[in-house]
């Protein structure tokens, strides 16, 4: 929402990935850097012939640490299934592979994370800082990042422009 003023957050969508008493963690899918992932990711060793995928700050939290986004289902490595067509995976043969496929597949390498210490999102939700809406696997993929947030917006049926900021919430 507009009044959420951490710019960390400021017009993001996060796909939540844990939401339970001890806390939530999520991923921030619409913060694309200029940098392609092959470039930013160490392997050992180096991927060579990379492709042209970008690397997304998926959040404030532990900038060094990687995720991958998967479309399609994880042979042979830890993964867990989000929801059906939309997998997570931290596995460096999985990096690898989305890295050296060409064309790039339908994934997303991520560094970082956002998360929530208990009650912390409970209570910015009470507070109506976020919209929440299920999980649309073609917004992750399909949507420029550039469009997301306002696309999230309107598959819930409201208009950006309409949002009003409330004082109170951070």
């Amino acid at each position: 929402m507009p009044q959420l003023q951490d710019p960390n957050f400021a017009r993001t969508v996060v796909l939540l990935c844990d939401f339970v008493p001890e806390g939530a963690f999520g991923l921030v899918l619409n913060r694309p850097t200029d940098e392609a992932a092959t470039g930013m990711v160490r392997l050992d060793p180096p991927v060579e012939h990379g492709n042209d995928l970008l690397l997304h700050t998926g959040g404030p939290v532990e900038p060094d640490r990687g995720w991958i986004l998967s479309g399609e289902e994880p042979a042979d490595v830890e993964h867990r299934t989000i929801v059906p067509g939309l997998f997570l995976s931290t596995s460096p043969i999985l990096l690898r592979r989305v890295l050296e496929t060409r064309p790039a597949p339908r994934a997303l390498v991520l560094a970082g994370y956002a998360g929530w210490g208990p009650g912390q999102l409970d209570h910015e939700l009470s507070q109506s800082a976020w919209l929440m809406c299920d999980v649309d696997v073609s917004l992750v993929f399909d949507t420029e990042p550039s469009q997301m947030w306002e696309t999230a917006i309107r598959k819930l049926g409201a208009d950006p422009s309409a949002l009003q900021t409330s004082h109170g919430v951070h």
